[in-house]
């Protein structure tokens, strides 16, 4: 076996209160991939730092392979006094190593090298950090959120020139498929202590599930033991005293034991408050276009967003999603074309950029806005403590300012304000930077539950397979196009990826080519098509209908009976309320089905 590039072992660290981590080990050997996984707040960053050599740890033993080179991967990387992002990755190099890979990897990465650190955006940022990290091309690669701010086509090529190094590797992120397609082995980090297992992160889950409720079955038994002990104690016959000392002092050990168990800290409790239903057709866009200094960002685009649906907007940074969103939500004009919106509409939009937040407020007074301990949630009030702790916030947090929170932290916090808002139309840019692996599921569980409509802005892969049923994405010039299902739908159906615009190039310089006697290719707009979430309502509307008349009928006869309000009072008002709710669902779905039954009629006629 060989003998490990880095290694620690027994490391304790403590910042008052319990220890962040208690006897923590990790081991790497040449090659290895590892995803370091564990919730926000655990210490995973904190034993990456320790690992790069950045902090010493209280206690624990750190070896290093005499020779082998480190590079670390910051969440927020520090560019000092750089004049330039290519200065930036250049001081990262090591004598030897070559400075033409810097510039070919910060060219690779979508940056010319002359940006001025101190005005580039957060993507430009972490792809500068990224650079500097593989520029020397080391032994040992130490990535804490790479992914963060990332566009999906900078995620893939990440993704397969780190399948492609030789570096061993240790990864945080928050991206299921990222991590799923490039480690080899787990090590999750709970309660200060680490766990291993030699599988990559897909067979995680089930295994920490497994490791959960084994410790849940044993602290029962343990629980168990120690009643049965106090029983003894206190009804047990005398026998020899030393026998008893000794039981006794079992009894001392295993109650300290159960005084030492640090259990989890529990399941985010994420839930949406909603608003009254929305009508039926909630966004309405005919050929809208935006332009900024003539490059078009927005170009004749039509769409049509029903209630209930579950919409991604996906692309690279700078192609214009939060334009697009902005304007299909009416927050922001288009140039020409018209955007109409649903009756009835409550939005609650959630920002990307977690610096809205004041960094020199406290947590409670983010959520109540300075005014008393209360929050308003749908319009009632909770105190702020309660509503802090589903969204795993210790009590002691809510005089934390918010400029000391984690990144994950600061996004829960976002997320506690924008679902405290009754809405059915929820907005989300980018909700998945630096939430754990835990409050991913819930909020993933949370969106299925959700009644009302919802645009999602997000670069996670995975995230959008499991939530979305719909997804918009940019073909280039401003033009964007409707595609069904997932992510990876909407890879099947387009035939590329994002990450793959020089087949666009391509294309544009073989009809630069063409025979100029070829006719010339029309550039009127392309004609109006149902969607296919269109399609599907014109085909099951009248099923649906017909079952609601159906459902009409049965109540109906049952409240005929001149007896059933004396009879049963409660029946009586329970039939009575199916009975307006399956009228108005009819009256909604008659709507619908007239409404697209126009636009087929007006698209066919056309």
């Amino acid at each position: 076996m060989a003998p490990p590039l880095l290694q620690l072992r027994n490391i304790g660290l403590t910042f008052g209160g319990p220890p962040l981590l208690d006897d923590a080990e990790l081991s790497l050997a040449p090659g290895e991939r590892v995803c370091l996984v564990g919730r926000n707040g655990s210490g995973k960053s904190t034993l990456l730092r320790i690992a790069a050599g950045l902090i010493e740890p209280d206690r624990g033993t750190r070896f290093l392979q005499p020779g082998a080179t480190v590079r670390y991967l910051p969440q927020e990387p520090d560019f000092g006094d750089a004049p330039t992002v290519l200065a930036y990755v250049e001081a990262g190099l090591g004598p030897g190593d070559d400075p033409h890979r810097a510039r070919y990897l910060v060219e690779q990465l979508g940056l010319h090298g002359e940006e001025n650190p101190a005005t580039v955006s957060g993507g430009e940022a972490r792809r500068a950090a990224i650079a500097r990290a593989l520029a020397p091309d080391p032994d040992l690669l130490l990535l804490d959120e790479p992914t963060n701010h990332l566009d999906l086509a900078a995620i893939e090529w990440l993704e397969a020139t780190l399948l492609s190094s030789r570096a061993a590797l240790v990864l945080i992120s928050h991206d299921r498929r990222f991590l799923t397609n490039l480690s080899n082995a787990t090590a999750w980090l709970d309660r200060g202590r680490t766990r291993r297992i030699e599988r990559g992160f897909a067979a995680f889950e089930t295994w920490r599930d497994e490791v959960l409720a084994e410790e849940e079955r044993d602290q029962h038994k343990l629980d168990r033991k120690i009643v049965a002990e106090e029983h003894w104690l206190r009804y047990g016959v005398t026998a020899r005293r030393k026998r008893n000392e000794r039981r006794l002092a079992n009894l001392h050990a295993l109650r300290q034991s159960r005084r030492d168990y640090r259990s989890t800290a529990g399941k985010a409790q994420l839930a949406a408050v909603q608003a009254d239903a929305s009508g039926a057709l909630v966004i309405e866009a005919e050929r809208i276009a935006k332009s900024y200094d003539g490059r078009p960002i927005v170009a004749e685009f039509s769409t049509r967003i029903r209630r209930g649906d579950r919409i991604g907007i996906v692309g690279p940074n700078g192609a214009g999603k939060t334009t697009l969103i902005e304007i299909l939500t009416g927050v922001a004009a288009p140039d020409s074309g018209t955007v109409k919106l649903g009756a009835g509409l409550a939005m609650a939009r959630l920002d990307q950029h977690r610096d809205s937040l004041d960094a020199a407020s406290t947590v409670a007074d983010t959520l109540t806005g300075g005014r008393g301990d209360s929050v308003m949630v749908g319009g009632k009030p909770r105190h702020v403590i309660g509503y802090m702790k589903d969204f795993l916030f210790a009590p002691e947090q809510a005089r934390t300012p918010v400029g000391v929170l984690s990144g994950g932290e600061r996004g829960r916090l976002m997320l506690a304000q924008v679902l405290a808002k009754p809405s059915n139309l929820l907005v989300l840019d980018e909700p998945t930077n630096d939430l754990d692996l835990e409050t991913l599921d819930v909020l993933e569980e949370m969106l299925a539950d959700y009644a009302g409509t919802v645009l999602l802005v997000s670069h996670d892969r995975d995230f959008l397979d499991r939530v979305v049923n719909g997804v918009i994405a940019p073909e280039g010039e401003g033009r964007w196009v409707d595609y069904a299902g997932g992510y990876s739908d909407m890879l099947a159906q387009r035939g590329a990826d994002l990450s793959r615009p020089a087949a666009r190039a391509a294309a544009k310089d073989a009809a630069k080519e063409a025979p100029k006697d070829r006719p010339a290719k029309s550039t009127a707009p392309a004609k109006r098509r149902l969607s296919f979430h269109e399609k599907h309502a014109l085909e099951t509307l009248p099923a649906r209908m017909a079952k609601l008349h159906d459902t009409i009928a049965a109540l109906q006869k049952r409240l005929d009976d001149p007896a059933l309000f004396a009879r049963d009072r409660k029946t009586f008002d329970d039939v009575s309320h199916k009975l307006a709710t399956a009228h108005a669902e009819l009256a909604a779905a008659e709507e619908t089905w007239l409404e697209l039954e126009i636009l087929r009629e007006e698209i066919e006629g056309g």
